[in-house]
């Protein structure tokens, strides 16, 4: 199978990021001693900087780690809540039925900075300057702007100059878009970095009290101030059109922690699959892995790896037809049950939605065309329920600049998502983190800190009644997705991606094809990749296709053909342009492995 590079094999430590600086970051901790838990952290912190239009330090961070030395697995939320204030009545009063996907109406808590903080505190041992100096200083000293991201501020360049004029101030220096490659400075963010520090420096000499000064000034201090005069006094245009204040107040901030908990599992080819709980949609994957290991794909995929020098020749091209066709039709039916059935609430039926049996009954649904409209089981016999905006007729795919994820479009590389980190070190402890929000085209800036907000508010449903309905105090339903498979030997990999919606349907193909058919990481990560539109997305305005199917080019016009037939509305992406996934992991013969994606030229894995 043709690789872009080489699976990175060591024995020291690995980092895998969607950034080359976060990678290089992670690494340096790790050479200075840091385990697996501050490199994330590090790491975590430099992708806010260096990667403005895909997250920010005001944003939201699931994570999930391992440590090697009793076997503990844990999530980390970073997921920000509703705030006290937002309610469905709030909204609709407002003239709303859907939450903005831009501006201060969709802000939430933003978790991202207490969950790097928590991680550091409970499984790290360096100090808060050792892991957030690197970050302060690219935002100090300028880092090469990225030239997707100078795409963005151009593509919101008008509507920045015109109604947010702090983030104008950052994001157009001297009145421009900043070219792509050209050395870009935040001093405002690099300002606060150093106020965090300096705060944490003057409680004292004791680690965890420096960590947990700092966030204090975040949650309870200056940060929290700044965000309350902010969104509370001044109203900014969002994607309704008008201009609005929110609803997030220094309180909500200040009455929020990160919280440690159990992960959601599954096995699946001898291994343990982890994920977030059902506020995240983290167990769709696993309810897709359980339906295709109900429907034996082991074969199938073994069948579609073929001659294994790149060329599509001598391909099994109707194998893998069966199996992007299988593997969509699952899908569909997964997130027709996060549509019903995920959110932050306490009676979501997981352990059905992950047994055998459902799984054995939702398999029997997959048929040899591609199916139409929505279809949610009913576990344990209850009946599902679905928001009115879904039972509604598909809307076109509308990604307009500033709004949801924000993918700008669900075809090819997005001008916005999301970052994604993975570590290893040498004692085996390991770290998937997914931190996203706070996109610069998605919020304005905060007066006076450098940084947007996270709109994830946007998730809700403005409709009572459904797991994902706006309640305050909630989570809603993030996307971000880290995911960790472990094997009874304690060996295994993080792993996962950007991509909203997409990124439990990208790793799919990947896990198939390395646990199933035996490729390295970094082969599986090179493989042509899909996924299906025809959910509605998670983002405003909620769009879909039905029997969408967006697929990368070299799997073949064969194989394309042969979706359509079938009846899939399918559309090429080009040759590489879905998905970002990274890994790193320890591998059964003691070799500690990481592997990035090749797809827009900037995601990197780093060890020896």
């Amino acid at each position: 199978m043709f690789t872009t590079r080489p699976e990175l094999t060591g024995t020291f430590g690995m980092v895998a990021s969607t950034h080359w600086l976060a990678s290089g970051v992670g690494m340096r901790v790790l050479e200075a001693g840091g385990n697996a838990f501050d490199a994330a952290v590090a790491a975590g912190f430099v992708v806010s900087v260096v990667e403005p239009h895909l997250c920010g330090p005001g944003g939201d961070a699931p994570i999930i780690g391992h440590r090697a030395s009793d076997g503990h697995t844990f999530v980390v939320c970073g997921q920000g809540t509703a705030p006290a204030g937002a309610t469905v009545d709030a909204y609709r009063d407002l003239g709303l039925d859907l939450v903005p996907g831009t501006g201060h109406l969709a802000a939430v808590v933003p978790g991202a900075f207490g969950a790097w903080l928590d991680l550091l505190a409970r499984y790290g041992t360096m100090t808060l300057d050792d892991v957030l100096a690197p970050a302060a200083a690219y935002a100090r000293d300028g880092f090469p702007l990225l030239p997707s991201a100078a795409r963005t501020i151009a593509t919101v360049q008008d509507m920045l100059a015109a109604h947010w004029p702090t983030s104008a101030e950052v994001w157009l220096p001297g009145g421009s878009v900043p070219a792509g490659g050209a050395r870009f400075t935040n001093p405002a963010l690099a300002a606060t970095f150093e106020r965090l520090l300096a705060e944490a420096r003057a409680a004292g000499p004791d680690r965890d009290t420096q960590i947990e000064a700092a966030r204090r000034a975040f949650y309870e201090g200056f940060v929290a101030e700044a965000v309350d005069a902010f969104v509370r006094g001044t109203p900014v245009v969002d994607s309704s059109g008008r201009a609005h204040t929110g609803f997030l107040t220094a309180d909500d901030l200040a009455s929020w922690r990160a919280t440690e908990e159990p992960t959601t599992t599954l096995r699946f080819a001898g291994r343990t699959v982890h994920k977030t709980a059902a506020w995240g949609q983290g167990p769709v994957l696993l309810q897709q892995l359980a339906v295709l290991d109900a429907l034996g794909v082991e074969d199938l995929v073994r069948d579609t790896l073929g001659p294994r020098d790149g060329s599509s020749e001598g391909r099994a091209d109707g194998a893998l037809t069966e199996l992007v066709h299988t593997v969509v039709e699952v899908a569909k039916l997964a997130f027709a049950d996060r549509e019903a059935w995920y959110g932050d609430v306490p009676d979501v039926p997981l352990d059905t939605l992950l047994s055998s049996a459902y799984a054995a009954e939702r398999a029997r649904l997959v048929g040899p065309d591609a199916s139409d409209g929505l279809r949610p089981g009913r576990p344990d016999g209850r009946d599902p329920v679905v928001p009115e905006v879904v039972r509604r007729a598909a809307r076109p795919v509308d990604g307009g600049a500033g709004v949801g994820e924000p993918t700008g479009s669900t075809i090819g590389l997005s001008p916005g998502d999301t970052c994604h980190v993975d570590v290893v070190d040498r004692w085996g402890n390991r770290v998937s983190a997914t931190p996203s929000g706070g996109w610069l085209q998605s919020s304005p800036v905060v007066p006076g800190l450098g940084f947007p907000l996270p709109t994830r508010a946007q998730m809700f449903w403005l409709e009572p009644g459904l797991p994902g309905s706006l309640v305050p105090g909630r989570r809603p339903r993030t996307t971000l997705s880290p995911g960790l498979v472990l094997a009874d030997d304690g060996t295994g990999f993080a792993f996962g991606t950007p991509g909203g919606d997409q990124q439990d349907q990208w790793t799919v193909p990947f896990l198939l094809r390395h646990l199933l058919g035996g490729l390295d990481l970094q082969a599986a990560i090179d493989a042509p990749s899909w996924h299906s539109t025809h959910v509605p997305e998670s983002f405003y305005p909620r769009s879909h296709v039905p029997r969408g199917l967006v697929a990368e080019s070299r799997l073949g016009s064969a194989v394309l053909d042969g979706l359509a037939a079938r009846g899939h509305a399918v559309q090429d992406a080009g040759p590489w342009s879905l998905g970002r996934i990274s890994a790193a992991g320890l591998r059964p013969d003691g070799f500690l492995v990481a592997a990035a994606n090749p797809r827009g030229m900037q995601g990197y894995a780093v060890g020896r």
